[in-house]
């Protein structure tokens, strides 16, 4: 049986700032690898949690039909919120336990959204210890950064 597996991350260059996210996408039948793709993006001026959530909203609107999957990240702000504070934040009407706006709503209700079509499982794993999917989808997100950062410079002649 193949397994879904999305392993995102998201990067800043200052915080806020230019930033990008990553997506490794990988079909699996056991330890065997049967398909692989990535994925990527950039924003001008944006935060590291807003990219952490890109990620992850991609890899779940790429997939054309409803799928298991199991979403990987390196981020707790991204995991708590979506399996935890979510719940309370939608019943508070996008208030936090302060009564203070959540952050990012726009893409806390994109991502509720997202995983809705999909049975998610959402996975913490620890940011550049050497896991090879997560050190991809990093090296993405920063490309994207540079990629941006290059395309904002002005010629020199």
């Amino acid at each position: 049986m193949t397994a879904l597996f999305a392993y995102t991350d998201g990067a800043c260059s200052g915080n806020p700032g230019p930033g990008g996210w990553g997506v490794v996408l990988e079909a699996r039948d056991g330890e065997a690898l049967v398909k692989s793709r990535e994925l990527s993006g950039a924003e001008p001026e944006t935060t590291n949690n807003r990219m952490e959530m890109m990620a992850a909203i991609a890899a779940l609107e790429t997939l054309e039909r409803a799928s298991t999957i199991t979403v990987v990240t390196d981020s707790t702000y991204l995991k708590d919120g979506i399996t935890g504070w979510i719940h309370g934040w939608k019943a508070n009407g996008w208030k936090t336990a302060a009564k203070k706006p959540v952050k990012n709503t726009d893409l806390w209700r994109r991502l509720d959204a997202a995983q809705a079509r999909h049975r998610v499982t959402w996975e913490w794993i620890k940011g550049h210890a050497g896991q090879v999917q997560n050190e991809r989808a990093d090296a993405l997100a920063r490309a994207g950064i540079k990629a941006l950062k290059a395309a904002a410079k002005p010629e020199t002649r």
